[in-house]
């Protein structure tokens, strides 16, 4: 096997520049993204194919870095290195993973994390879930589709694990122009949903077949910030209700049943999620305080207050509305209406937990959004809302400051 995957000698690389009126500083401070219009894009960069490796130059021709060009991506260059000398080989991958892995295994007793979270750990594009002795790659770009090989070997070497899987599901991948197949790397696939140990609650995570990588690691510290708010020594009553609306495989639903709830109500479009769903709660040992409601997340909550339902916690946990800014404005409509729907589900005294995963949405925007839609749902009730906390993703999704496009989920979480 050929270590550097065919990698040129710097002096073979092609060279991309910056227009002048690009602002240079900005990649000079950290930031790894480059935009198709601060690039001169002539013919000889669009021919480029794409997850080519090349030479950053400013516009006076002094170059900045390695980067990895997709000529047809908004984002059409990636700085992989400060040295435009760089050998992405095996010790250049096993590096950088055993600097991610080191940060891992400080935080977590048991080998269930993100172990690598893209531009954060140095891996712009690519995504990798560790699931005890097997990992699941999502290389959502061009780049790292073509280090493949040599990354699952680095990948194998540094964490010991059976098996890797590429999962090619994603927006992003369709805008570097990959394909959408999930892939063995190495080793075999488990035959069965593999279960996974958090908060008390144990999830099932299918990893070939399954939304993402599986399982969301990202919520692990807001799945445990809601579970406080049933337990009995809160001031919620012993026996509370949960409503946990797009609840994936169980989400907050089951680490909340772990923790004292009464009962929990999942809710989701996906008719396997909530199978999985009822195989943790079945696991978990709350199969008996545990059920489910397929359908739209929107409709459903219309239903259940037409039949005068409430609950003391529920949560929102929706996907991405505004995966892009030019949908931040549909986006802000969307969350602003779940919440104006969700409010009058909460009993008084009770608490509502609002979700966004959406990068392209900041949190001020997406904290004003929610403050309209609970207003609006609570407007003839004389209600107010205390928000009481702010939470983010867990600390094995490390932002990095120069992007705040790393810093993606925000949960606020309410008292009604």
């Amino acid at each position: 096997m050929n270590d550097s995957v065919s990698t040129p000698r710097p002096t073979d690389r092609p060279v991309v520049r910056l227009k002048p009126k690009a602002d240079a500083r900005q990649i000079r401070h950290g930031h790894p993204w480059v935009y198709a219009n601060d690039l001169v894009t002539d013919r000889r960069t669009r021919a480029l194919v794409p997850g080519t490796l090349a030479v950053l130059e400013d516009a006076n021709r002094v170059p900045m870095a390695l980067v990895a060009v997709t000529p047809d991506s908004g984002i059409i260059a990636r700085v992989l290195d400060r040295d435009i000398a760089a050998r992405l080989d095996l010790t250049w991958f096993e590096t950088r993973l055993a600097r991610a892995l080191a940060l891992r295994e400080t935080l977590f007793d048991t080998p269930f994390y993100r172990l690598i979270h893209a531009e954060a750990d140095g891996f712009p594009g690519v995504v990798i879930d560790r699931f005890g002795d097997t990992c699941v790659i999502q290389p959502n770009a061009a780049w790292a589709e073509a280090h493949l090989e040599v990354l699952t070997r680095a990948l194998v070497q540094v964490t010991g694990v059976a098996n890797v899987l590429k999962n090619a599901s994603g927006r992003a991948r369709g805008l570097e122009g990959l394909d959408d197949v999930p892939t063995v790397l190495h080793g075999v696939a488990p035959d069965t949903a593999v279960p996974v140990e958090m908060n008390g609650a144990t999830y099932m995570a299918d990893l070939l077949g399954g939304q993402k990588t599986g399982l969301f690691f990202d919520q692990r510290p807001n799945h445990a910030f809601a579970a406080r708010l049933v337990q009995p020594v809160a001031p919620v009553a012993p026996g509370a209700r949960v409503l946990d609306v797009f609840s994936h495989v169980g989400g907050f639903a089951l680490a909340a049943l772990a923790q004292g709830a009464g009962s929990a109500l999942a809710v989701d479009g996906s008719a396997p999620a909530l199978d999985l769903a009822n195989q943790g709660a079945a696991a978990s040992g709350v199969a008996d305080r545990f059920a489910t409601r397929q359908g739209d997340a929107f409709e459903t909550l219309a239903a259940l207050a037409t039949e005068g339902e409430t609950y003391d916690l529920v949560i929102c946990d929706p996907p991405s509305f505004a995966p892009s800014k030019k949908a931040m404005e549909p986006g802000l409509r969307a969350y602003e209406r779940l919440a104006r729907l969700a409010a009058p589900l909460v009993a008084p005294g009770g608490y509502l937990v609002l979700c966004s995963c959406s990068h392209a949405v900041d949190l001020s925007r997406f904290r004003k959004a929610c403050g309209r839609g609970i207003g609006r749902g609570l407007d003839k009730t004389g209600r107010e809302a205390q928000l009481i906390h702010t939470g983010f993703a867990g600390a094995d999704h490390p932002q990095l400051i120069q992007l705040a496009e790393s810093g993606y989920l925000k949960a606020l979480f309410f008292r009604l």
